[in-house]
């Protein structure tokens, strides 16, 4: 993967996620060299999120999945694309047992808001960090 330039306020970069394993520190190179100018506090909060989301689109759903990250002036918003539309995240909830299910609790702390959007054939999980 080739290394980004700095991702400027309104610019948006999409990153299509490999079928079979994923590639987590891949991601997290990706996403921290678009916003190495970021306050380290701000650029781990982000990281985190893309990587719970990421990690939740392999776990949970199936592909093609997508990560998009978009820049403004003063947030951040991670976009990950999978294509399993029935199977919504609830926070705190795990199809996976009584020990998993705590990486949407961490996202919605860490994020200003998060959400979820359906298209034709799959879903959109969404959030929105402060920068």
């Amino acid at each position: 993967m080739d290394t980004p330039e700095v991702l400027s306020p309104s610019a948006r970069t999409l990153h299509t996620l490999p079928e079979g394993e994923p590639d987590l520190a891949s991601v997290r190179a990706w996403v921290g060299a678009l916003l190495r100018d970021l306050h380290e506090d701000v650029q781990l909060d982000v990281l985190l999120v893309c990587t719970e989301l990421a990690s939740n689109a392999y776990e949970h759903a199936e592909g093609p999945r997508a990560l998009r990250v978009q820049r403004h002036i003063d947030f951040i918003r991670v976009e990950v694309d999978d294509h399993t539309p029935a199977e919504l995240p609830r926070l705190g909830e795990s199809r996976l047992g009584d020990s998993r299910g705590r990486g949407l609790i961490l996202v919605a702390q860490l994020a200003r808001c998060w959400g979820t959007r359906e298209f034709t054939g799959g879903k959109t999980i969404w959030a929105e960090i402060n920068s």
